[in-house]
């Protein structure tokens, strides 16, 4: 993981990649969520684990291209609700992608830049 990103940025950029990450968690959540009719229960409660997943910034690279793929699954079998809202959706995926998870992630945590404090000799 840490060869993905070369840092985890702290302060101001970590809570907007926290905030990126709640927003392309909570897409994911009210598409698969909110038509509960046409959607069948294995695709929602994958859903839901992907959108907890996102929250905690847990394997996040792979985790926003799983969330992506169940998206384009949900469009192609209820149909996309509004071109605008998909475009955003697809951009919002993309970007943190590419940006990766943050400061503020369970992958910092386990995969970050850590300090290593040697004894005297």
């Amino acid at each position: 993981m840490q060869r993905l990103f070369s840092m985890f940025p702290p302060g101001l950029p970590g809570l907007a990649l926290l905030l990126l990450r709640a927003s392309v968690a909570a897409a994911l959540f009210m598409d698969a969520c909110c038509r509960t009719q046409e959607n069948s229960g294995w695709i929602q409660c994958f859903a839901v684990v992907l959108a907890i997943s996102l929250l905690a910034g847990f394997l996040t690279p792979i985790v926003v291209l799983i969330a992506l793929v169940i998206h384009f699954v949900i469009w192609f079998h209820m149909g996309i609700i509004s071109v605008t809202v998909t475009a955003v959706i697809v951009l919002d995926v993309f970007a943190l992608a590419l940006l990766g998870p943050g400061a503020y992630s369970f992958d910092s945590f386990r995969f970050g830049r850590r300090v290593v404090a040697l004894p005297p000799t």
